[in-house]
């Protein structure tokens, strides 16, 4: 057992420990240390190795803390993941320093991932953007941010949201009221989410002009959309007409974000996914920017992360099964 001792300030070591220690807690368990404060200075008890992955996280989260982040048990869980994957030097404050907008509550809205970071990036430098990945990544947040960014800066004319409500048909046909009452279920995220960086008056306006637009994908045949901020949430529901369709549309001084989540498709039995081909017709050509999000990037409760990883296990050990049964039968 060895120990090292480290010097951090009391208002930093309260953020650093977080709420009733559960950032601690945390640190301490993941970290394989014991944390021992005498005589006001910060001991660290453990092996060398430990102790050396511990000093460079507990430095890193007091350079979070001195720039007036409030450490949640999320972000020092994301400081522990990068530090197991030798990651750190990527620089969690300079993700932090990119705020792209703030909520009407005045919460900041910035990348919290190396995963996020290069999304926001290549949305910035591209004038279409996809982004795939799991729930809670903030795919679609995120170009939300950005889309009212531009808006408000004047550098696009309006903003399009849009979603393919495939249930818009059939299932939905006995409800009251004309197509666009039947897929606002579908689009309710998308309201969601602009109030709360917008403001709901605020969007309202905007909507009663014109220039903020939400809509199912259907609506969006037969225009051209220039100098727009368009956002193709859920894009793994379309297919392969329907996301060629939506690609065309795009104009000039218009920028596009595609999201998806590959493996949550709602497509019937059979269809092939409008995302999938045109991730694969679509590589290589300048101008079009692909990110690739995991479970790492993640930021909901970290629940959400440990279920999204029992998916994907099982969804491993089902494709190994379905294999060997083909391989049998042959």
């Amino acid at each position: 057992m060895e120990e090292k001792e480290l010097y951090i300030p009391d208002e930093h070591l309260k953020n650093i420990f977080g709420e009733f220690d559960k950032n601690l807690s945390i640190l301490e368990k993941k970290l394989s240390v014991s944390v021992v404060i005498r005589d006001g200075k910060v001991r660290l008890l453990g092996s060398k190795e430990s102790l050396e992955r511990a000093e460079n996280v507990f430095s890193e989260l007091k350079r979070l803390s001195e720039n007036h982040t409030l450490l949640t048990p999320e972000n020092v869980s994301y400081a522990l993941t990068l530090t197991e994957k030798n990651l750190l030097e990527h620089d969690l404050l300079k993700m932090d320093g990119d705020i792209i907008a703030h909520t009407v509550s005045g919460k900041p809205i910035k990348p919290k991932t190396i995963g996020q970071k290069e999304y926001v990036d290549l949305i910035r430098q591209n004038m279409i953007t996809f982004g795939v990945g799991p729930a809670g990544t903030g795919k679609t947040y995120l170009a939300m941010a950005l889309a009212c960014l531009y808006f408000g800066r004047g550098e696009v004319d309006r903003i399009i949201l849009t979603r393919p409500a495939i249930e818009a048909g059939e299932k939905l046909g006995f409800l009251p009221g004309d197509l666009q009452s039947k897929v606002d279920p579908y689009l309710r995220p998308l309201y969601d989410a602009l109030y709360q960086i917008m403001g709901q008056e605020a969007f309202q306006r905007n909507t009663e002009k014109g220039l903020i637009e939400v809509a199912p994908l259907a609506y969006m045949r037969g225009r051209t959309l220039d100098s727009s901020f368009i956002i193709l949430d859920e894009a793994q529901n379309t297919t392969p007409a329907q996301m060629k369709m939506f690609l065309t549309r795009i104009g000039f001084g218009s920028k596009a974000v595609i999201t998806g989540d590959l493996t949550q498709r709602d497509l019937p039995k059979g269809q092939t996914s409008g995302l999938s081909v045109s991730l694969s017709v679509l590589t290589g050509i300048e101008g079009i920017g692909v990110c690739h999000l995991s479970k790492e990037d993640v930021v909901r409760h970290p629940l959400v992360q440990k279920i999204v990883e029992a998916y994907e296990e099982y969804e491993k050990k089902q494709h190994k099964t379905k294999t060997k049964a083909k391989r049998s039968e042959g």
